[in-house]
């Protein structure tokens, strides 16, 4: 899925838009013991309780492609023949009017899924969207639709307790603490299937929502799709910064570091602004090219590659905003730890004085210590 795709489907969580005739659903405790069961008919909800189911369920379909929204992908085999495909299928076809799969389904999460010590709530919506086609313009064509991608989503809620807030009691006419006893968080994790490639159903793919890119419930993910996810963001990052400290051992000065950064840092901005709708991916191959520019000797580059490899898997491909952090540049030593805006990370030099290594940033007539002017002589 791309993020037009995405955006596309994320238009339809509207009580008017959607095909979404019921939401179903259980709330658990922490013994993995269901409370009470959802199951809600939309035309009858008011408009706001209406609206904040489908809030809940449009959240899984939020964030960035490759960092919170992970592609799942199945096998050929298990697609032909694989109870977790069947179970996934069974919820789709029957628009999840069949009270058994549902049970099913919701055994399944609930003796594999940890959520510590938190009460949550599955939730689960089937919707059938009349795919309008489009011209060779580009531009939708709303009666010209030959497609209707059937499709179920699924979000798990932590369920919290209120906050005691100060309120007023009309009957009393007098303010008292109150809160209310449950409140239904937003999702932790979630997911599509099948998933929309093409602006059609890929059921070879589903789209797997956390809401913390480092957490993803691999747990979660064994249990229901019973197939390895990729790796998180922060383990890219983590594999990522171990192959390149592994071939520069003794040669990642801070030079090549800071051109690393700033050169990935320039692609997602390029990217971003050129508003493509595929993510924007680079290869272990194009990042040994900037390593090579910045000086770095042939083997180094070579076992750089070879570490990507090891690490990320033969021909992978990466996600440049899984790799660092582009809000930030941030230098740290034993005693002091120096942030500085990404896109003026050129400022910052490191230097030998008298044999003494320095991290020297420009100072000018705007420099202040704890908010006050000072006038460096």
């Amino acid at each position: 899925m791309n993020q037009k795709e995405l955006g596309e489907l994320r238009r339809r969580f509207r009580p008017e838009k959607c095909a979404i005739s019921r939401i179903y659903g259980c709330y658990v405790n922490t013994n993995r013991e269901i409370i009470s069961y959802v199951d809600a008919p939309l035309g009858t909800l008011s408009q706001e309780e209406g609206e904040q189911f489908l809030a809940l369920l449009k959240k899984s379909l939020s964030g960035t492609l490759g960092k919170n929204l992970i592609d799942i992908v199945f096998t050929t085999q298990q697609v032909a023949d694989s109870d977790e495909h069947r179970l996934l299928s069974a919820l789709r076809e029957s628009a999840l009017k069949n009270g058994d799969v549902r049970e099913e389904f919701y055994r399944k999460v609930i003796d594999a899924l940890d959520m510590g010590d938190s009460n949550y709530l599955i939730l689960l919506a089937h919707d059938a969207y009349d795919v309008p086609g489009r011209g060779k313009d580009g531009e939708t064509m709303e009666d010209g639709s030959d497609t209707v991608f059937s499709y179920i989503v699924c979000c798990v809620c932590p369920v919290k307790d209120g906050k005691v807030e100060l309120g007023y009691f009309s009957g009393e006419n007098e303010f008292h603490a109150s809160a209310p006893s449950q409140v239904v968080a937003p999702p932790e994790l979630g997911f599509l299937f099948p998933a929309f490639d093409d602006r059609a159903a890929n059921i070879y793919n589903a789209l797997f929502y956390s809401k913390k890119a480092d957490q993803i419930h691999q747990e979660f993910i064994d249990a229901v799709f019973h197939t390895e996810a990729p790796m998180s963001a922060s383990e890219q990052k983590e594999a990522f910064r171990s192959a390149l400290s592994g071939a520069l051992s003794e040669g990642c000065g801070f030079q090549v570091a800071q051109a690393v950064h700033e050169q990935l840092r320039e692609r997602i901005e390029q990217h971003k602004d050129s508003k493509a709708e595929e993510p924007l991916v680079i290869t272990p191959k194009e990042v040994g090219s900037i390593l090579a520019g910045c000086g770095v000797a042939e083997e180094q580059v070579a076992a750089f590659e070879e570490n990507c490899g090891e690490n990320f898997g033969a021909g992978a491909v990466l996600s440049p905003q899984n790799l660092i952090d582009s809000g930030r540049f941030q230098i740290v030593t034993q005693d002091v730890t120096i942030t500085v805006a990404p896109e003026r990370s050129y400022l910052v030099e490191a230097r030998i004085i008298d044999g003494q290594k320095y991290i020297l940033i420009p100072a000018d007539e705007t420099t202040e210590v704890n908010g006050l002017p000072v006038d460096i002589k």
